[in-house]
């Protein structure tokens, strides 16, 4: 199967949400929650993206994770919750609004399958009190979203892995090495070459395809994550967007839908001339009019 039938089908599937003025929404993908271990990337963020996102909760935004949410390839749900705890009473509270909703990507490819969610996300076992308490009861995973207009006319998110056939079709396999052979390495700074993340020359042809795809269906807009670059087009070019990660080294990055406009942040931390250190927001590029690229 080619990337173009894999995009072509997700696109056709894909879960429908409203896009207008009134809408607000969210875009962080790639967070790749782990263990605390020496092999999270996550860790050094994990401070940033909590407040990130009580900011957005309280703001009214809908949370759009756009898949590696977990990373179900080194690690056992049960440790992740365990060192994330309060990221996902958090995430309880969106959902408990109905504000929340996620695509899979490769690394949490599991959640294909709704049984793997149930397990993982329905409940949790809370050690304080002993009792078994409900989590995000009813959560869903699509492999893709589109945000429509009144006219049709929207905007196609995905995690990007469809455009990535080793990390799409032999995922298991990709999943293997990870937890056999790359985890143990990250310790001395080996990087695994087949992520897009970690290889440039992948990264080029991922979203070569994924230009290809725009292309041929009338300039589509795309939003992705996977390759973890932020992707800001102009209204000139091709409408593929990124996300970026929430693993970048001190930061993490996102994409903002407000107002009918699109939006590049990042959130890190800032050092204040009197010693005080603060989380801040800062813009990177736009915002832009979404009617310029659909």
């Amino acid at each position: 199967m080619s990337s173009k039938h894999r995009i072509t089908r997700a696109f056709k599937k894909a879960k429908k949400l409203p896009l207008n003025k009134n809408s607000k929404y969210i875009l962080f993908s790639d967070c790749h929650r782990g263990d605390n271990s020496f092999a999270d990337d996550f860790s050094q963020n994990r401070k940033i993206y909590h407040y990130a996102l009580s900011q957005y909760l309280q703001n009214g935004f809908t949370y759009i994770e756009l898949g590696d949410g977990d990373e179900l390839w080194e690690n056992k749900f049960v440790d992740i919750f365990n060192a994330s705890k309060d990221i996902y009473l958090l995430l309880q509270k969106f959902h408990q609004q109905e504000k929340l909703h996620f695509i899979w990507g490769n690394h949490d490819m599991n959640y294909r399958k709704p049984k793997n969610v149930t397990k993982n996300l329905s409940s949790y076992y809370d050690t304080i009190d002993g009792k078994e308490k409900k989590l995000m009861p009813n959560a869903s995973f699509s492999e893709a979203i589109r945000l429509v207009r009144k006219d049709g006319k929207c905007i196609f998110l995905l995690h990007g892995h469809q455009a990535d056939w080793f990390n799409y079709t032999f995922w298991k396999f990709s999943r293997f090495l990870v937890r056999v052979l790359w985890r143990p390495l990250q310790i001395h700074g080996i990087k695994d070459p087949t992520s897009p993340a970690q290889n440039f020359k992948e990264l080029i042809k991922v979203e070569r395809r994924l230009e290809r795809w725009i292309r041929g269906n009338d300039n589509q807009m795309i939003v992705t994550g996977h390759t973890h670059r932020p992707r800001f087009p102009s209204e000139n070019k091709l409408p593929l967007f990124n996300d970026g990660s929430c693993v970048h080294p001190r930061c993490i990055t996102g994409l903002e839908i407000e107002n009918n406009e699109i939006t590049l942040i990042k959130w890190h931390v800032l050092t204040n001339k009197d010693g005080t250190m603060q989380i801040t927001r800062t813009v990177l590029e736009g915002p832009k009019k979404i009617s310029n690229y659909i």
